[in-house]
């Protein structure tokens, strides 16, 4: 028999948190709503951006530093330690906190008078939201067993098109009535309040373990280096970027293109995107994960498998669209894309916490993060932009158009043979996780 000198110093538990099914419903639910929030605060500027830029005489480039750049470099860069502290301390706090900077920020954006004073706002957003969603993403797989935990994931990152459609209605709305100024201060008021709520009614999960003891978690070279020697991981991160650099590109720049190209006013394309991100975004984000946890019971590189089959199955239906000169057309062109955007995120996200150890999770979750949003969020607006001011003196005001056509048609093809080529090695790097 074992001396307790010998015994393993710790244990997998494969569900760590004996809570009931309300309970993790209720935290899964609440997590999405500072999701939501946190997409509300970043797509009321691009709704706003045309104001904006008038009213500030900006060029399409330095559109696109405010939009990705600016923040992107901030929220990447400091999620790594906030993440690192995640992984050791009290997560339910941390998002709390982080909530109400980047609430805070936002509000602020409103009383910039330059563009500098924008960045600096922008900058202080990135900053409060590099705190939200490494330390939900460990919550979340505490809270829910391997084989439910793309669907749980899924659901979380519903945040995105259901914030990303809310900030654009009410962009265009509050835009309309009462000024870009207004607007940014309006919707930065109910993010404090969810952070109280999250504090008072949010228990800290106990931490599933692998490997070393609850809490003690791993050195940021320890993840880096385990994490690099994961080939599947490399591509998938490389194809999750490459979809975020023309995800991000299009999001920030679609309203515009539709406003120059299309003859659109701020108002009409904010209906359009609210009612497009909740049905077509929600529906597509939530299969993504839901679909693929059933189809992937006995192959695990289904995780893999389906972000390719849907990024590939988009490619000519953005090309139509981008060229297509009709309006009404256009719209209708959008519609697969739209729907099978967001399926990437939810087998991208759950994939990466199973990949690692659970002491990992947060941490491993921001490295993800840090890789796409530096590529996606930090390069692609800015690489619209730049296209399209290189293209105006030849097309006009169809500049954004073509600007938006290269980076979409070039970034969806590059994702896809990425996570084509995670998939062939995923079975055996998930063994790792237990060397």
């Amino acid at each position: 028999m074992a001396t307790p000198a010998e015994q393993p110093v710790s244990r997998t538990i494969p569900v760590a948190n004996a809570v009931s099914e309300g309970y993790r419903r209720y935290v899964l639910g609440l997590l999405v709503v500072v999701y939501i929030l946190n997409f509300v605060d970043r797509q009321i500027l691009t709704i706003l951006t045309e104001d904006i830029r008038k009213e500030m005489a900006l060029n399409d480039t330095l559109i696109g530093l405010l939009t990705g750049s600016a923040f992107a470099l901030f929220y990447t860069f400091m999620g790594i330690p906030i993440a690192r502290w995640a992984d050791r301390g009290t997560r339910r706090t941390i998002i709390a906190l982080a909530l109400t900077v980047w609430s805070a920020m936002t509000a602020i954006t409103g009383l910039a008078q330059s563009f500098a004073q924008l960045a600096l706002a922008r900058i202080g957003v990135g900053i409060g939201e590099a705190g939200g969603s490494p330390p939900a993403h460990s919550i979340l797989s505490d809270l829910f067993p391997p084989e439910r935990r793309g669907t749980a994931l899924s659901i979380y990152s519903l945040g995105i098109p259901l914030g990303g459609g809310i900030g654009a209605l009410l962009g265009g709305q509050l835009g309309m009535h009462y000024g870009w100024r207004a607007a940014f201060m309006i919707v930065g008021v109910p993010g404090v309040l969810i952070a109280l709520l999250l504090r008072a009614t949010v228990a800290e999960p106990k931490r599933e373990v692998v490997g070393k003891s609850s809490g003690e978690g791993e050195s940021i070279g320890e993840v880096l280096r385990f994490m690099g020697k994961l080939p599947s991981f490399r591509h998938m991160a490389l194809g999750a970027s490459m979809h975020a650099l023309y995800g991000y590109g299009a999001a920030n720049w679609v309203p515009a293109f539709l406003i120059r190209s299309h003859h659109m006013t701020k108002d009409s394309v904010g209906k359009w995107l609210f009612a497009t991100s909740l049905t077509l975004g929600v529906l597509g984000t939530f299969l993504g994960g839901f679909i693929t946890d059933r189809v992937s019971k006995r192959d695990p590189s289904w995780y893999l498998r389906v972000p390719a089959i849907a990024s590939g199955m988009a490619l000519p239906f953005a090309f139509a669209f981008y060229l297509w000169n009709d309006t009404a057309t256009a719209l209708l062109l959008s519609v697969p894309g739209l729907l099978l955007g967001g399926v990437y995120l939810g087998p991208t996200f759950a994939m990466t916490q199973t990949l690692v150890k659970p002491q990992m999770r947060a941490l491993a979750s921001s490295i993800l993060l840090f890789i796409i949003n530096l590529i996606g969020l930090g390069l692609g607006p800015l690489l619209v932009g730049w296209i399209s001011d290189l293209l105006r003196p030849s097309v006009g005001d169809d500049s954004l158009r073509y600007a938006l056509l290269i980076v979409v048609i070039g970034g969806g093809s590059w994702a896809t043979l990425q996570y084509v080529l995670a998939s062939r090695t995923l079975a055996v790097d998930l063994d790792a996780k237990h060397r």
